[in-house]
């Protein structure tokens, strides 16, 4: 089994490297927009973006997302990224750690990050379907200890695992193991969707069982539904090539998602699925986003080098500066109050859910 999930993560890489795999539905962001204040009444050296995330100082509400493990690849993959979040001070999780759980010797992959980023905040991460076999609480916490985590991401992919055709559908049980994580071990426990979003319904239940926050991974950044078409197409399966096809634009856009979770629950929500932009991280703040993560504009600089990978990064942190200053926002705190107008899709989708736009334009 062991060997099987490192080639499979292992193609994960090369299918995105090397093909469309984004969705073709919005974001949303294109659906929110920042009064923009003529006269700020701050100068822009002055901005102060960094965050307290977990009791962790971060010198920008930034999150690496969460991409890969497992194969000697993604180890270098790996170390690179870990050494920009390292050099920025933000915040760094590793991929799905299931391929190091089913053989140790493949630790190595993710160990990397922490030898490599020591003061950064470390996201460790295990599925919903390997949870379901066995002990989750032992394995969430070999998880963590891994990698020496500071948190632990749980991630939900129904959608991926319903197209794969290595495919784990078993998740009838997810709620209750994610309980039994969160009550059996001591460091925080966010719950992640993997780019279908998460609604309103079910965020409730995620807070209910105590998780501490909740990554939304919205529909309009990668689609793995996509992923998953080009390695069944290239594996001649008919079958799973058409559901990864029929269902790549499945799900919940970033920003509508990242609305109900916010005025659901009160739990600290990430905002990923196609953030591409400092820009896209600022409306997300203005929304009730406590960080924002980026994953897959951050593969391609990874290949070249950390200086790279570290490069995009400031590029995003001067945007966001850039966003706050236009905004009158001297800190992240400023920005959550920033008067923001929610159009388009997004408030149709949000008004025929029930939920509030008006309240960000009266600010």
């Amino acid at each position: 089994m062991g060997k099987e999930t490192e080639a499979r993560k292992l193609s994960h890489i090369k299918v995105s490297l090397r093909k469309h795999v984004e969705s073709n539905r919005k974001t949303g962001f294109d659906d929110v927009f920042l009064v923009h204040k003529a006269i700020p009444e701050i100068n822009k050296d002055q901005i102060d973006t960094s965050v307290n995330l977990f009791n962790h100082r971060l010198n920008a509400p930034l999150i690496i997302g969460s991409m890969t493990g497992g194969t000697p690849e993604a180890r270098k993959i790996n170390g690179v990224l870990a050494e920009a979040a390292e050099r920025i001070r933000i915040g760094i999780g590793v991929g799905s750690q299931r391929a190091a759980l089913e053989d140790k010797k493949l630790a190595y992959t993710y160990r990397i990050v922490r030898e490599k980023a020591p003061n950064a905040i470390v996201f460790a991460n295990i599925g919903c379907p390997q949870l379901a076999k066995g002990n989750a609480v032992e394995k969430a916490q070999a998880a963590i200890d891994m990698i020496g985590a500071d948190a632990l991401y749980i991630h939900l992919n129904a959608l991926q695992e319903s197209v794969q055709h290595e495919g784990e559908t078993s998740f009838e049980t997810a709620l209750t193991k994610i309980e039994e994580v969160v009550k059996g071990i001591k460091a925080p426990v966010l719950v992640k969707e993997t780019g279908a979003g998460i609604s309103s319904g079910v965020a409730k239940q995620l807070a209910n069982v105590g998780v501490s926050g909740i990554d939304v991974s919205g529909t309009g950044g990668t689609s793995w539904a996509g992923v998953e078409y080009y390695r069944a197409k290239e594996a001649s399966d008919r079958l799973h090539a058409r559901l990864g096809k029929t269902f790549w634009e499945w799900g919940i856009s970033t920003v509508a998602s990242l609305i109900e979770v916010v005025q659901s629950t009160g739990v600290v929500v990430i905002a990923s699925g196609g953030v591409r932009s400092g820009l896209d991280i600022a409306k997300s703040l203005a929304l009730g986003a406590s960080a924002g993560s980026f994953a897959l504009p951050l593969i391609r600089p990874a290949i070249v080098g950390s200086k790279e990978v570290s490069k995009t990064l400031e590029m995003k942190i001067e945007e966001l500066k850039t966003a706050m200053f236009l905004s009158g926002a001297k800190t992240i705190a400023d920005l959550r109050s920033v008067p923001t107008v929610v159009t388009g899709q997004t408030r149709e989708w949000l008004h025929e859910r029930g939920f509030e736009t008006n309240v960000y334009a009266r600010r």
